[in-house]
């Protein structure tokens, strides 16, 4: 550490993951105007805080499962709150969206843009409620990030099309709900086709096709949608990758061969 530097804090480090999570792997630089901003609010340089997320790059199994390998000068505070959060995607998330909200002097209701009008007043009930919604945003969030905005499977751009879907489906996993090795990012077309069990991704990363749907191409715009994807190695995210065993889940029981 150089001289006249602060040690991060567990409070700064959250928030460090949180936006780590938030960004494309290609923006983990000190001119990303987010980067910026986090770094005028925990009183930081925007390199510090942008040589912090280089570093919890190095932590990054999906990173390192490819190969790429971030700096590797991490603490061993970094490491525990990045165990913290990666092993914990039902509390950590949240907790680091409360904890910006108040470096904001704002709430986590409107930090998040949810409309309080459709929120009971006070109570258990809303803190629920709240909780689901922030947490639902930042995966989407995560998961477009991961994914740059495009569909794994064919290659559209366009946010408002595409859904951050789960493998393993929100209601029955609690633990990996929030977790984006869990997520795609797929147009609306293909992400139900995917909830259907009309289409899936192998553990190697190939979109294949359900033979129902290749026994209907005479008759529908299938050809085009669907068939010509079979067989085709999935648009792969900048991290995050998709967990191997969710994939296989999908595969054996949900996928309609």
């Amino acid at each position: 550490m150089k001289e006249g530097q602060s040690l991060w804090t567990r409070e700064e480090l959250i928030l460090a993951i949180n936006l780590y999570c938030k960004l494309p792997f290609g923006k983990l630089h000190r001119n990303n105007p987010e980067v910026i901003r986090l770094a005028e609010l925990i009183g930081r340089t925007s390199s510090s805080v942008a040589y912090k997320l280089v570093n919890f790059a190095s932590l990054d199994p999906s990173l390192q499962d490819r190969g790429i390998k971030g700096a590797q000068n991490t603490s061993k505070l970094d490491r525990e709150v990045w165990n913290q959060f990666y092993h914990n995607w039902d509390d950590l998330p949240y907790e680091s969206e409360k904890l910006r909200a108040e470096f904001e002097h704002s709430t986590v209701e409107q930090a998040c843009q949810i409309d309080e009008t459709e929120l009971p007043r006070e109570g258990k009930v809303r803190e629920q409620m709240v909780k689901v919604r922030v947490n639902q945003a930042f995966f989407r969030r995560t998961v477009l990030a991961a994914y740059n905005s495009t569909c794994c499977i064919t290659g559209i751009q366009m946010p408002a099309l595409l859904i951050a879907g789960h493998i393993r489906p929100w209601g029955i996993d609690d633990k990996n709900r929030l977790n984006p090795r869990n997520g795609l990012i797929l147009n609306a077309l293909h992400d139900k086709a995917f909830e259907a069990g009309l289409l899936t991704i192998t553990p190697d990363y190939i979109v294949k096709i359900s033979s129902s749907l290749k026994r209907n191409k005479v008759d529908n715009p299938g050809e085009d949608y669907f068939l010509k994807y079979d067989n085709a190695r999935m648009i792969l995210p900048s991290k995050f990758l998709p967990d191997r065993s969710f994939l296989e889940y999908h595969n054996s029981e949900r996928f309609t061969p």
